[in-house]
Formats: C-alpha cells, structure tokens, sequence
C-alpha cells in the first residue's frame, strides 16, 4: 500500500512517510493508491469483534507489516484506547425506533477527535522512536506538530502528544470563538511540549495559515512539521473503525445476524454533523471498502458550502463586498468554517471515476490508472487554484450525480437546533423516545436525520455524537431554560469541575498572519529545548 497527493504529483509515499509529513509537497492531501476491498469473511469474522480488535484488521488493510508489524500496531491500538472511560469505546444507543446515537465521547477530551488522536500521538512517538534507532550520532529526528481547531481538535491533539518523545505540539485556535471548556481543556495542559497559540481571526484564518507554514519549504524543513489535524490520512483511517463496530452493534441489538437475509434488508444511514468533512469521508472510506452504508447525510449548520455543493454542484466561499469570507457564528461552533478541507479527497475521487479512459492505446491497465490519477489530480489542482483565485468552482454533473450515490445533505438552523435538543430532552411520546440531553452538534445531526423524506421502515438511521453536551454548556442551558428539571451539574463529568479555574498556557498573536506565527513558534520551541 502506497499513497499519492490529491494533486497530481506522481511521487508515491510510504504509510511512515505519509503520517510524519502529513501534506504532500504540491499541497495535496495523501490518499491510498487503492481503496482495500474486505476479506470475503469480514461479515462473520469481525461480528464479534471488540472495537480495539475491528482496528487492528482495518488499519492491517492500509499500512503494510514491514512499516508496522502487526504486534506493535496491536500494541499501539491497545494503548491509545486504554484511555477510553466505555468498554465498547463507541458505543451505540437506541434512543427511538429505527434512530441510534453513536456516542463518539468517551475520550480523555470527551470528543469525537480523541477516537483518532490517541492513536495518532502514539503512532507520531512509534515512527520516530523507530527512525531515531538508526541514528547512532548526532542529533535524534524531532517533529513540530502544526494544528488548527474550532474546538475539539486542539484539546483531543494535546491529549494525545502532551509528553511525547521528541515531539512539540502547536495548536492554533481563534480567540475568543472556541467554548470556554475547550479553551480550557487545551490551555490548561502545562506539558513543556505543548503549546496554545490563540490568534485573533477565524478557524478558517488558522487553518490558512497551517496550510501556508506546510507550504514553507525552509520552514518546514527547519522543525520538520507534522499535520495534526484530519489532512492527517491516519486521522481518517482511525475513524472508520467505529463505521465497522456501530454496524455489529446494530445487528447484536437486533438480533440479527451478519449473514442472514434480514441483515441485506436493512437500509443503514449515517447522519454525521460536519464541519471540515473529515468525520463522514471516514464513513465514505468504510462504504467503499464494502460496508453496506446506504446514504451518508452531511448535516451542515448556517455555514453551508457542503449543503450547496450537493445541491448545485458548485462549491463557493461566501464573501462580503471588501472580500472578506463570512463565517456565521452559531451554536455549534466546531462547524463554523469557510471550507472544509477534507472535502479535496472526496474531490479527487469524483474526479478519477469520472474519467473513462485517457488513451485508449495505452493496455496495462497501471499504466492507465496512473494516467487516470495524474488527470484526476490536475483537475483538482485546477478546483482549488479556481477556490483561492475566485472563491468557486463548479464540478460537472456526472461529478456531481456520482456524489449523489453516496451523499446527501442538509442545513440546520440555530433555531432547529435548539429545538431538537428541547425535543430530546422531554420527548413528548414516551413510549418510543428515551430522554437524551444532545450537544449541538449532534444536535444537528440529529435533525437532519428526522428531514429525510425517502425513509423505509427498513431504515435504520446512526447519529454521530461528536461531542459531550457538558462542553457546549451555553447552548444546552440554552435550549433547556424551560424544564425547571435540568440541572446542568447533573451531566457535568467530574473532569470540568474547577476546569476553568486553573492555569494556563497561552500565547497571543495579535493577527492571522504566518510570519507573526513563525515567530511565537521559534520563541517557543527555543524555550523548550533549552528546558528539555
């Protein structure tokens, strides 16, 4: 297994490589050269399975034994999923019929990111342990780690490196717009190698500017930079386990097995609330690999670019009259972004299946699926000059009807939200609704699986839990101001107590700008080191 950029380079990268460096040199994210098909006895095999099991067989598709053999991978995955507080790791809820809560925040940050970034801050350790073993003099291999957050990137990444071996960790986060929970969780981490940057500006000027500092060849080459954030390729191959382990547990809790005819029956659909697209492209990866995922509903708050894409095939920053991009503020902030960066390897993918042949001469069918690759890499190269030159570009429509058969969408209002929460919390029909106190974002993902209007009585549809309610306490208490009942302290987890009382590490940077970074981060690893 090897991995090519989503930008036409033809150079191919090794699992290790593809990790450490995290973005390709021509600014593409790494993608498997091939989607891995599943052993012809996963359904009856991996029924069983627990989630620390169902990894080891997934990742074993994508990263090769002579890279990681496969009793260090398992000693790997049993490590970073220790940390976990539920024995199932994700577990899935039935909450009313036919609809479950994948519940993705049993984490050390109680979020979604921690399932995937416990994994990567062992593996960054493992690979350079490993390099630093060859290295008999001179200086051992260390490694910057660059991250941007909304929220729930940031703490989950520092939870994940904080005292690692021969890594620094930076997390950029927009001042002011990340709840004071997450603000707390990231900062209040006083690990020498950790390090808080809060920029004035969005989380898409944050992410800008990561992009830019990976793209800084001498810079880059100086603090040897590794991605933290889901451009990450081992980000998104760690978030298809729970694909995998949501779908045994729905066949267990129905009684069904794998390999009976009910279980070809059942119409599964994944609501996901998205952001940056990485959370549903993992689902996109497990359907492909032979999942049996019949719709994925990209569940998008008031910053929309992801619900107009799949409604009009045309994917628009959306901009004031001095050009400034506008981000809505909302109750769920992790999804408050311009663009989702994820959405490129999705791209890429809708690119090379749209491609019939490139020369009908050419009979090797690797030589023509490299053709194939490199003119589905030029086309994506082409969207995203087209995205930063004109803030648009517009897929055709056999691109766009290819989408389609994975994907659908949905924007969800502040306002929806709120009610869906209210709704959830004192369901009015009893019988077949359980109370459940919803964090915004899952929130929304919820309602966009109730506005489905194509659904079966064969349709079982999962809700991804990103985060606990007890992290977005301004909007729960919002939505719940009318039930005298709710007492906040009652879900509040005996983490947060006293959370936002402790110290803090903080470094301020007055403006979005890649050299003021440049320079904190020197600062910053100069004071590390001479500690260290």
């Amino acid at each position: 297994m090897k991995y090519r950029s989503t930008r036409g380079s033809p150079k191919l990268f090794s699992f290790s490589e593809t990790v450490l460096i995290g973005l390709a040199d021509d600014g593409g994210l790494f993608i498997p050269q091939k989607i891995p098909t599943l052993p012809l006895d996963w359904r009856t095999k991996w029924s069983k399975y627990s989630f620390n099991s169902l990894a080891l067989e997934i990742f074993s598709l994508f990263i090769p034994e002579s890279e990681i053999p496969r009793t260090d991978l398992e000693v790997l995955i049993n490590k970073s999923y220790s940390t976990f507080r539920h024995e199932k790791v994700t577990p899935l809820k039935k909450i009313r019929e036919n609809l479950y809560i994948l519940e993705l925040f049993h984490g050390p940050t109680f979020a979604f990111k921690d399932v995937a970034l416990q994994f990567l801050g062992n593996l960054f350790e493992y690979l350079l342990e490993k390099k630093n073993k060859n290295i008999l003099k001179g200086e051992k291999e260390r490694i910057t780690v660059l991250g941007a957050t909304s929220g729930d990137t940031g703490s989950a990444a520092i939870y994940g490196l904080r005292g690692k071996k021969n890594v620094s960790v930076f997390i950029l986060h927009p001042r002011g717009k990340v709840s004071p929970i997450q603000e707390a969780q990231m900062t209040t981490v006083l690990d020498k190698n950790v390090h808080n940057l809060a920029v004035e500006g969005t989380f898409d000027d944050c992410q800008d500017v990561v992009k830019i500092l990976f793209s800084d060849v001498p810079f880059n080459k100086k603090n040897h930079l590794g991605a933290v954030n889901s451009i990450n390729w081992a980000r998104i191959l760690a978030q298809t386990t729970y694909y995998f382990h949501s779908y045994f547990q729905l066949l267990s809790s129905l009684n069904i097995s794998p390999t009976s005819t009910s279980s070809s029956n059942i119409h599964l659909r994944y609501a996901v609330p998205t952001g940056n697209f990485g959370d549903i492209l993992a689902g996109y990866y497990a359907k492909r690999m032979g999942l049996p995922i019949e719709k994925l509903i990209a569940a998008t708050n008031q910053n929309d670019i992801l619900d107009r894409f799949f409604k009009t095939g045309r994917y628009e920053k959306i901009s004031d009259k001095n050009n400034i991009h506008i981000v809505h503020e909302t109750l769920s902030p992790a999804m408050d972004i311009v663009v989702s960066s994820n959405f490129e390897r999705l791209l890429w993918h809708l690119a090379y299946e749209t491609i019939d042949s490139v020369d009908n001469d050419v009979k090797d069918e690797e030589d023509n699926d490299l053709m194939k690759s490199n003119l589905a890499g030029s086309i994506v190269n082409n969207w995203m000059k087209n995205l930063k030159a004109k803030n648009c570009f517009v897929v055709n429509k056999s691109q766009l009807e290819l989408s389609l058969r994975d994907f659908k969408s949905t924007r969800i209002s502040d306002q929806e939200t709120r009610d869906t929460i209210s709704r959830y919390y004192s369901p009015k029909d009893t019988k077949n609704q359980i109370p459940y106190v919803l964090d915004p974002h899952t929130a929304v993902g919820v309602a966009a699986s109730e506005n489905q209007d194509d659904i079966s009585e064969n349709t079982y549809q999962i809700c991804l839990a990103t985060a606990h309610p007890a992290k977005f306490s301004m909007a729960v208490e919002e939505s719940l101001k009318d039930f005298k009942d709710f007492k906040f302290e009652e879900i509040l987890p005996k983490e947060f107590v006293g959370l936002l009382e402790k110290e803090k590490n903080i470094v301020y940077v007055e403006r979005a700008d890649p050299e003021l970074v440049k320079k904190a981060i020197k600062k910053e690893l100069e004071i590390e080191l001479s500690n260290s």
